[in-house]
């Protein structure tokens, strides 16, 4: 039987995320049970304190374990923090600090959605993938450079480190977990009780693309809102950079350390983007949004759209369309 500690973070966080699994692993015990066979865990909040209110008192949780108490666990469920997320990592850093010890004491770790900030704090995806809420993703390569953020994944697994997508999606990650303590047959049976779409594995059709503008570079700021501005048009990058007053090499290196984008990413992911709400908000059929946001090749457009999306140009219509008939 493994030990699972979910944790209850200082601060404020996301209560579903430790509510969730606990209720997911509990149930995995509850119908191993039903068939004659013992617990796959013993499930445990572990906080800094034995109680600890969020959500201004709305919610009390209580801990059976605090990190103070000698023990060793198997796995650590690192929850969503909510609000401030340097602010999170700050107040935190004795659970951080926990998680290292634990994790050299044999210990594996998951972080669910924005628990990756807490996860990357302790150094353990260090030149490693890791995944997160979309949302977050500008802050998080800003706060680790050193971490190979994927924030299209729903779940990452760098040898007993994993991490999950943003929001609900740490489900698919427990599942994952669930599957590979107890087997695919567990896992299936979990998914059609809390009816959860077991074969997901990216969040890219969630994606709304926010160029990041929260940088000092002036003139990348401005080519970045001309790009936005001007997206239906053919842009070339000397063009850019002409604008900018800076040479093409110095340009594109510096377009790249403000936004985490090469200027062609960028150029695509904001055609996209109008593509997608497009999609959302107009009856024109893909060839006529393709040519709204300046693309000519179709093939090659909607070979790009299911690269950034993960799905193609109609089944994202037929997803998130404002306009189905009813």
């Amino acid at each position: 039987m493994k030990h699972v500690s979910i944790l209850v973070p200082a601060g404020e966080a996301v209560v579903g995320s430790i509510e969730g699994p606990h209720k997911v692993l509990t149930q995995v015990n509850e119908l191993l049970q039903s068939m004659g066979q013992g617990p796959a865990f013993e499930v445990q909040l572990v906080g800094l304190t034995e109680y600890k209110t969020f959500n201004r008192g709305l919610f009390t949780l209580h801990a059976d374990r605090t990190i103070d108490q000698e023990f060793q666990t198997d796995l650590i469920l690192i929850p969503a923090p909510h609000g401030d997320l340097e602010q999170a990592v700050a107040q935190n850093q004795a659970l951080i600090a926990w998680i290292r010890r634990q994790h050299a004491g044999g210990a594996e770790v998951a972080s669910l959605c924005l628990g990756a900030f807490l996860l990357a704090a302790t150094g353990l995806v260090d030149g490693r993938q890791c995944a997160t809420h979309w949302l977050g993703a500008h802050d998080f390569r800003r706060m680790y450079p050193q971490v190979e953020l994927v924030d299209e994944r729903i779940i990452t697994d760098e040898r007993g480190i994993y991490s999950s997508g943003g929001a609900y999606s740490y489900l698919n990650l427990v599942l994952y977990l669930v599957e590979k303590y107890v087997g695919r047959e567990m896992a299936v049976c979990c998914a059609k009780v809390f009816q959860i779409d077991i074969g997901r594995d990216s969040q890219s059709p969630f994606v709304m693309f926010r160029g990041l503008k929260e940088h000092n570079d002036a003139p990348i700021k401005k080519a970045q809102e001309f790009i936005e501005a001007n997206f239906q048009n053919r842009i070339s990058v000397d063009e850019l950079a002409a604008m900018a007053f800076l040479s093409r090499r110095n340009f594109e290196r510096r377009f790249k350390k403000a936004t985490f984008n090469s200027v062609a990413e960028y150029i695509q992911r904001v055609k996209i983007e109008a593509a997608k709400m497009s999609l959302e908000s107009s009856r024109d059929n893909v060839n006529e949004v393709m040519y709204s946001v300046g693309y000519t090749d179709t093939k090659a457009f909607r070979a790009l759209f299911k690269k950034l999306t993960g799905v193609s140009p109609l089944a994202y219509r037929e997803k998130y369309s404002r306009k189905v008939a009813a």
